[in-house]
């Protein structure tokens, strides 16, 4: 059996969470493969607008990863290379009117008494934070945790610095299982990888990987659109979006659900979002979706009204029922690991995702606790 037909730990998904578990996998001492049937950052990764976030999120389990992720992106930010377009620009939430900014305020004091950064940011001083800001909005709230990176480049940096070996455009045919049940590795059309573990890292085809090995985890796709304007000046210095976004995230609503968020790049192009809707992998133009979205930026944004968007995509998020991932083992298939169902949080999620399946692979502490997180709780799930 040569090298390259058996590894310690096979990841499925080259996106940011499969690198990012291969990339600690490794550094704890395992041996590597990741397979994907597309290219690197070919799924959700690449649909990213890179987001690392903790602005967003209720006080809980999701936060306390989020906290620890964000610490992780920045050690990593001092490793890579710059190419990875790691900017610490913050987040500003807004609210147009007062009932919202209270509102807003209620919720960040909640997540400042949990660990989070968050500055109020009254009426008359939005417009120091972002000049360019329509007027008249109630307040905000200054979150300078939130970050932004490349998401593409930063998953191919992440596998390149994991030295793991790496095999694109294969599609995982068969998660392989000896006589008790436990992985043996899997099967792809170029053939047999042997690995004793498995971490399923398919992002919103997580499911289908967990029907493969004989289990179940209830992914769904969640689709939203990005627009993209033409290269400006940094016309938006901050993540900036509208208070609704944080009740979008949380919603299970399958119905479009749009919400304004908006960013400058390095590169100079403004992204847009932010849409929300399950479709099934539907990936239809939506023109009503776009509609909303760029309605949306501009009330924000009246400077955007004359700028070109040169083009729009589109993308699905890996959506679990009670908006948590499935991180961990899988309790009816000894060896299979779930890392996947971060929904849009998966980039800004991807290093404490890593270092948590590292330490359930090799048996060491965990550095955060892995019970909400755990796979099992969705056994009673109907498949």
């Amino acid at each position: 059996m040569s090298p390259r037909d058996s590894s310690d730990v096979v990841v499925v998904g080259a996106g940011v969470v499969g690198a990012a578990c291969a990339l600690y996998a490794a550094r704890a001492g395992l041996s590597v493969t990741v397979i994907d049937r597309g290219p690197v950052a070919g799924g959700t990764t690449g649909a990213g607008e890179g987001n690392l976030l903790v602005s967003d999120k209720e006080p809980g389990p999701e936060l306390e990863l989020a906290l620890f992720s964000t610490a992780l992106w920045r050690e990593l930010a001092d490793e890579l290379p710059a190419g990875v377009e790691y900017e610490a620009k913050g987040g500003l939430v807004v609210a147009s009117r007062p009932a919202g900014a209270a509102a807003l305020r209620a919720f960040a004091a909640r997540q400042a008494a949990a660990g989070v950064t968050a500055a109020d940011v009254p009426a008359d001083a939005l417009r120091d934070l972002e000049p360019h800001l329509a007027p008249g909005l109630a307040g905000g709230v200054h979150y300078p945790q939130d970050a932004q990176v490349q998401p593409a480049l930063a998953a191919a940096h992440l596998l390149r610095a994991s030295g793991a070996r790496v095999r694109t455009g294969e599609p995982v045919t068969a998660v392989l299982t000896g006589p008790g049940g436990e992985v043996r590795g899997v099967r792809t059309p170029a053939g047999t990888v042997h690995a004793p573990y498995v971490v399923n890292a398919a992002g919103t085809w997580g499911g289908d990987v967990a029907r493969l090995a004989g289990t179940h985890l209830p992914v769904l796709p969640r689709r939203g659109f990005v627009l993209v304007t033409e290269p400006l000046p940094r016309v938006v210095r901050h993540k900036v979006y509208a208070a609704d976004y944080v009740t979008d995230v949380a919603s299970g609503s399958a119905a479009l659900q749009t919400s304004a968020v908006v960013e400058g790049t390095p590169a100079g192009p403004v992204l847009i979002g932010a849409s929300r809707e399950r479709v099934g992998f539907d990936r239809t133009l939506s023109t009503e979706a776009l509609r909303r979205l760029a309605a949306g930026a501009t009330t924000l944004f009246p400077v955007l009204r004359t700028v070109r968007a040169t083009r729009t995509y589109a993308g699905f998020r890996p959506y679990l029922p009670d908006h948590l991932p499935a991180i961990g083992r899988d309790p009816r298939v000894p060896g299979l690991l779930h890392a996947c169902g971060h929904e849009g949080a998966g980039i800004g999620l991807a290093p404490a995702t890593g270092v948590l399946t590292a330490a359930l692979l090799t048996g060491d502490r965990p550095p955060v606790d892995p019970t909400p997180f755990a796979p099992g709780r969705f056994a009673g799930v109907a498949a």
